[in-house]
């Protein structure tokens, strides 16, 4: 059995389905701040716990209730901005929480995690694609949360056994290609969501941040991952573990990136309608360029993105959409 901690979430539930499809049996742990109580129960059809990973005398019961073999940890704090103005939310819950789960863990002797990193932990680079070797330097705190328990898993693996796989996402975006899941997040702050928002009337306009960027167009160009994609390769890489690979970290990206412009061009030609845009300022912090390479996935654990181009992402994204606000 496998425990999916978030698994109520955006990637958190793709990854479910994906864990399903494949016929392991999932548990979903969540405390549904900012879950979907709904779409694991109704959709998924999965069976939820709902509890909070820092909660130690909760998770000593569910891992001796359950034959739990390997844990994917999806459960942290995303919101960048809101990082930077309250770090003590994002240490408590990323890291120190994640310690005790990984606790529990050790005390239960289950010794097998996927954990969700992010591209965040390499700040601003100064070249790309970036590989997994790049030196990492988190310009906020939740970049640096990730990073901290990146090198908390190390540290286990070497002392007590623990075997890991981290996974550095870039830009996940789109939806389940059946229609059945998306992205649902509130506040919502990702491009996408917000530019099909725009286009279904739900806000006026999406805004653009800098356009006199050192890039084709001006805008900002982010590698934009289906999150299938990212599910697809959280089973490989459990596969991987559960085969006796040795831990490691993956990038997960397209390995070439989308300027914003064209984002919401894509948008527009998918849905048909015209998307109002406002151009902003600059934000602190954003890098002009930000694409990863995934070569090593694709050697080691033998993943390929089946979604790579922008219109599937944007179009699955939008049939989501119209399914869950209209």
């Amino acid at each position: 059995m496998i425990l999916v901690v978030g698994g109520a979430g955006y990637i958190g539930s793709h990854a479910v389905l994906t864990l399903q499809k494949a016929d392991y049996e999932v548990l979903v742990l969540d405390n549904l701040v900012y879950g979907h109580r709904d779409l694991v129960e109704n959709v998924l059809d999965a069976k939820l716990l709902v509890g909070d990973i820092g909660d130690r005398p909760f998770l000593d019961n569910l891992f001796a209730t359950y034959p739990i073999s390997a844990v994917m940890h999806f459960a942290a704090y995303a919101y960048v901005g809101e990082s930077v103005t309250d770090p003590s939310k994002y240490y408590l819950n990323n890291v120190a929480n994640t310690l005790t789960l990984l606790e529990a863990m050790r005390a239960a002797s289950v010794n097998q995690i996927v954990f969700s990193s992010t591209c965040a932990t390499y700040g601003i680079p100064e070249t790309v694609p970036i590989p997994e070797d790049y030196p990492q330097s988190p310009i906020n705190p939740y970049g640096a949360s990730k990073l901290m328990v990146e090198r908390i898993l190390a540290d286990y693996h070497k002392a007590y056994g623990l075997n890991y796989v981290c996974f550095r996402y870039f830009n996940a975006a789109g939806a389940d290609p059946e229609g059945r899941i998306g992205e649902d997040h509130n506040p919502e702050t990702h491009l996408i969501p917000l530019t099909l928002q725009t286009a279904l009337g739900l806000q006026d306009s999406v805004h653009i941040f800098g356009t006199d960027y050192p890039t084709p167009d001006g805008t900002c160009i982010r590698d934009f991952i289906h999150v299938s994609d990212l599910a697809d390769a959280h089973l490989l890489g459990l596969k991987y573990l559960m085969q006796g690979g040795e831990s490691t970290i993956f990038n997960l990206g397209n390995g070439n990136g989308f300027s914003v412009q064209e984002v919401i061009e894509t948008a527009q030609q998918v849905t048909g309608k015209l998307i109002k845009i406002v151009k902003s300022p600059r934000r602190p912090g954003d890098p002009p360029n930000l694409v990863g390479s995934a070569e090593k996935a694709k050697q080691i654990l033998g993943w390929k993105p089946q979604y790579a181009d922008l219109e599937s992402i944007v179009t699955h994204a939008w049939n989501w959409h119209c399914k869950r606000h209209v």
